[in-house]
This record gives C-alpha cells, structure tokens and sequence, in this order.
C-alpha cells in the first residue's frame, strides 16, 4: 500500500476550525442549596468531635500532606 503524501496546506493552522467554549448554567436552586448545607458543615462537625479526635484527623491529615510531597 502507498501513502498519499500530505500537502503543506493541509498542515497550516489557518484549516483548524476553533468551536467555542460552552457555556455552564448553573441551576439557582441547586446553589442555593448548596449554600444552605455547605458553608456550616465542617463547623458543625469540627464541633461534634472531641478533641483527641479531631487532633487524630489533624495528624492523618499533615502524614498524607508530607507523604504526598516526598514522593515528588
């Protein structure tokens, strides 16, 4: 089998077709809910936890951070 050899032409970028971005929409009441639940959970978790809890979930969390940049 033979191959075609390409022409210059059809390697310059003036044949590329540029699509635009498409555009999110969010749904407003998805955000609110969001909004709702999402900016006070953590503060009302870190409230139900005692302290040498929340101090093990500190500890787990600063091991996986050092683990994490060691193996880079």
């Amino acid at each position: 089998m033979v191959r075609a050899e390409s022409s210059d032409s059809m390697r310059t970028p003036a044949t590329l077709v540029e699509f635009p971005s498409p555009v999110k929409i969010k749904n407003p009441a998805a955000v609110a809910l969001g909004k709702l639940g999402g900016s006070k959970g953590g503060k009302i978790r870190a409230a139900k936890l005692s302290p040498e809890a929340r101090k093990a979930i500190a500890q787990q969390a600063a091991k996986a951070r050092w683990a994490k940049g060691k193996a880079e």
